[in-house]
């Protein structure tokens, strides 16, 4: 099975290889890992003790920053070494100062992962969330490597619990922890006898927590909103975009709207500002005089999470894609969230969908008649506010069951 695996892994590697030649993100992912192992190799220190911490790209980087900083302040003698799947992730954190070394990770295969991992001589390996690898965590076994996934979510339809997944599951089975999200895949886990597992939450709480209580005020954001309500919609797509540019033109109240597109590149950008028969401007280019317009653009990556705090309501794009962005960014500022219609494989957008702190939409008419209820409704945003602060003060602290597991198993 194992050469099934392997050799799906080469294709995958073939395939992104020829997406190269026209795709900026493929080609990327290709130079990123050109001589990889050489360069690893010249760039770590002799005598050196080291913890692995992998993530797929930048939202798992966030998942996994709280258990960093952890790690760091309990384990300060041991150099952190972090990897990504994804060009996205590591362009973006490359020069993260929590972190002492960072790097792609080789495409999975017998040879290459062997060699890694006698190289990085991790003390301890950590996986975020859902970057099972077959031959890593097989040479981590192997080498005795203590090795733990954590803010782990399983659900029956994954590949580890068909009757044809054994492959998959021995992966499970083969690290030394797993620390799950909530007790459906603890009991998940369970049926299948994968025992070595304990419910810790989602790290993200933490993540955002300790987010909103850095967030800096933003001035110019201040001098665009001047206290007035305020819809702010991060992560848009295409498809979230053709419903809010059309609320936005035909709103006639003296309402603003912040739109933080996740994909910010020109072309893209010339495109949106078109749709508005509001005035709009980009952030790059505000001033104070220029707090007339009721749309700003947000053109850049980095400052969406601050945004959400001066938001009346929130609207969180990719719910008409592949599914709903990080909605907890605006969540733990007590802001009630509009996400589209595929939200059903995000444990927390459900639940506040059922608490009433979040709600879904699938067309325009539903996003305006959400838009009209809670615009001005103060009892209401109010009522959801206190919602949606009491769900994150509620699902905090999974980095400290975490790191208290450490320090009781001696690792």
């Amino acid at each position: 099975m194992w050469l099934l695996y392997y050799a799906g892994m080469q294709c995958y590697g073939l395939a992104i290889y020829f997406a190269s030649f026209f795709n900026a993100k493929a080609k990327a992912w290709i130079t990123g890992r050109k001589n990889l192992l050489d360069n690893i190799a010249s760039q770590l220190k002799s005598g050196e003790e080291r913890i692995w911490l992998h993530c797929s790209s930048l939202g798992e980087f966030e998942q996994g920053k709280p258990l960093i900083e952890r790690l760091r302040a309990e384990y300060p003698h041991y150099k952190i070494v972090l990897t990504f799947f994804s060009p996205s992730g590591y362009n973006q954190k490359r020069n993260d100062p929590s972190v002492d070394y960072v790097f792609y990770i080789p495409l999975d295969g017998p040879a290459v992962s062997k060699k890694f991992i006698k190289l990085i001589k991790p003390r301890l390996a950590f996986f975020v969330k859902y970057e099972f690898w077959h031959f890593y965590i097989f040479y981590l076994k192997k080498y005795k490597v203590p090795s733990f996934a954590f803010s782990s979510n399983f659900r029956p339809s994954q590949i580890y619990f068909k009757w044809y997944g054994f492959f998959f599951k021995k992966i499970l089975q083969r690290l030394t922890h797993i620390f799950v999200q909530n007790q459906d895949s603890l009991a998940l886990l369970y049926k299948h006898n994968i025992s070595n597992v304990t419910v810790s939450g989602d790290t993200r709480f933490d993540r955002v927590v300790a987010n909103a209580n850095q967030s800096n005020r933003l001035h110019a954001i201040e001098d665009f909103i001047q206290n007035k309500q305020t819809l702010v919609a991060g992560s848009t797509w295409p498809a979230d975009m053709e419903l809010l540019t059309r609320l936005i033109n035909e709103c006639n109240d003296d309402y603003k709207f912040i739109i933080a597109p996740h994909e910010i590149d020109e072309s893209k950008l010339q495109l949106l500002e078109q749709k508005f028969t509001k005035t709009c401007v980009r952030y790059s280019r505000f001033d104070a005089s220029m707090s007339n317009n009721q749309v700003l653009i947000i053109d850049n990556i980095g400052m969406l999470s601050a945004l959400y705090r001066y938001a009346t309501l929130v609207y969180v794009g990719g719910g008409f894609g592949n599914g709903i962005h990080n909605i907890l960014e605006a969540v733990v500022f007590g802001k009630p969230v509009i996400i589209g219609p595929r939200y059903k494989h995000f444990s927390e957008a459900n639940e506040l969908v059922k608490l009433k702190g979040a709600f879904s939409i699938s067309t325009y008419n539903d996003l305006k008649k959400i838009f009209d209820a809670l615009k001005f409704d103060y009892d209401a945003l109010q009522q959801i506010s206190s919602i949606n602060k009491k769900y994150i003060e509620d699902k905090k602290g999974a980095t400290t069951i975490i790191s208290n597991y450490l320090k009781l198993n001696g690792y």
